[in-house]
């Protein structure tokens, strides 16, 4: 699965006096992405150019600039960096000398890849969530292998005859989980698989 960013990156370059500025974030949402735009975008700046890519889901603008030189170069070099969830915006500030179609892609491509090149990064890991019943006297055994299988408790509750937990953890400790807990109780504790999204761990 591809990577995201560990955190917000910036980065500048100076080309034929123009000066552009790029800002990368992790984002967990198309919203959130417009939301960075939004923290990010200088008003008095010449262009915000940007992109982002959550999933299947990917949005690019040149923001005035000619059509295709900004936007998408920005996306191409999100993807071409193998990131996923991320938002990157380009700020331009006019210099005084036209860069010319090929310039611009050039320029608002390089800027974003560089950005992301040495950008901290984490990876994308799918996640699933469980369902788990347990009666009392598994109690132990289930703690244990929750622990084990690096799952987060997302929810618990007790009922007259045991437990009930909700559990997030990567999606290849799922099914080691259940043959853990098969054998450790001899098939006492009930696994549901919930959802199996793609998230950051």
């Amino acid at each position: 699965m591809p990577d995201t960013l560990a955190q917000p990156v910036s980065h500048s370059l100076d080309v034929k006096h123009s000066r552009f500025i790029a800002h990368a974030a992790p984002i967990e949402s198309a919203a959130a992405a417009l939301d960075f735009l939004q923290q990010v975008a200088v008003p008095d700046a010449t262009h915000n150019c940007w992109a982002y890519r959550h999933g299947q889901d990917y949005r690019s603008s040149d923001d005035g600039e000619p059509a295709g030189t900004a936007g998408r170069p920005i996306l191409a070099a999100i993807d071409g960096q193998g990131f996923d969830r991320v938002m990157v915006v380009v700020i331009r500030w006019y210099g005084g000398i036209k860069l010319g179609a090929g310039g611009l892609v050039r320029a608002y491509g390089g800027t974003a890849a560089e950005c992301l090149r040495a950008a901290p990064r984490v990876p994308l890991i799918a996640l699933a969530e469980l369902e788990v019943q347990a009666p009392f006297e598994d109690l132990g055994t289930l703690h244990a292998a929750v622990a084990a299988h690096a799952a987060e408790k997302i929810d618990e509750s007790f009922t007259a005859r045991g437990v009930e937990l909700q559990l997030r953890l990567p999606a290849d400790q799922v099914e080691p989980l259940k043959i853990r807990l098969r054998d450790a109780t001899r098939d006492r504790i009930r696994v549901h698989l919930r959802t199996a999204p793609g998230s950051p761990l």
